[in-house]
């Protein structure tokens, strides 16, 4: 039955895809691949690196240019058996790319999520301030997300499973019109061994919505280690 719905989820991500993209001018297409190391403290506390780079994929040719750059560190506490609090720090490295402004960016987080036999929900909040030289904008975030295993009730190693999510952004700055943007993910992944887990998937994000509509899909690639 798992893999029945799983199935189903992604023919409906990709007739949704489908429809929507047909006849977008206004639309890119991004390569981004992520490596993460998780890293355990204590039994309730972690910290999360992270690298990711991102590329913007041109013309009918598939051809690959790099656009940024970003290092993150996380401390997650977590504050009940499924609650979790954190604090993030990122930086973006944009100017070398493609002339576009570094950035600076401060987050808090709070998680929570729900087992529901071998279904497991989760909800996120987030707040983000995104500091730039000539602005600095606030964004405030909320990902509703679902995983399961594929081959049966309980995931185990070597085996796959599966993600989806939908994330809703606000951003508002000082002298600009507030901005709506959606996303949604779809993730395959292998629980390789006890620490090590793949990932591969697409991320479709609406932008803008509200005022001059933006389309953007990206391929998503991912290395998680926990030590």
């Amino acid at each position: 039955m798992t893999i029945f719905f799983t199935k189903g989820l992604l023919l409906v991500f990709a007739l949704f895809l489908g429809h929507t993209l047909s006849g977008q001018a206004n639309f890119t297409g991004n390569f981004e691949p992520n490596v993460a190391m998780n890293y355990k403290v204590a039994t309730n506390y972690k910290h999360i690196f992270q690298i990711t780079q991102r590329s913007t994929i041109y013309d009918e040719k598939l051809q690959l240019r790099a656009r940024q750059l970003e290092i993150s560190h996380f401390s997650e506490l977590k504050i009940a058996y499924n609650q979790s609090i954190a604090l993030g720090l990122l930086y973006q490295f944009r100017e070398a790319f493609d002339g576009a402004e570094n950035e600076l960016r401060f987050t808090q987080q709070y998680d929570i999520n729900h087992k529901r036999g071998s279904l497991r929900f989760g909800e996120r909040l987030r707040a983000e301030q995104r500091i730039r030289p000539s602005l600095t904008t606030h964004r405030f975030r909320y990902r509703l997300a679902m995983d399961l295993p594929i081959s049966g009730e309980k995931l185990d190693v070597g085996e796959p499973y599966f993600v989806v999510s939908t994330e809703s952004l606000l951003s508002v700055a000082s002298g600009k019109s507030s901005q709506f943007d959606q996303r949604l993910t779809v993730n395959i992944g292998w629980l390789v061994n006890h620490t090590i887990k793949l990932e591969v998937g697409t991320q479709y994000r609406i932008v803008n919505y509200t005022q001059s509509i933006e389309n953007a899909l990206l391929l998503l690639t991912s290395l998680v280690l926990s030590l």
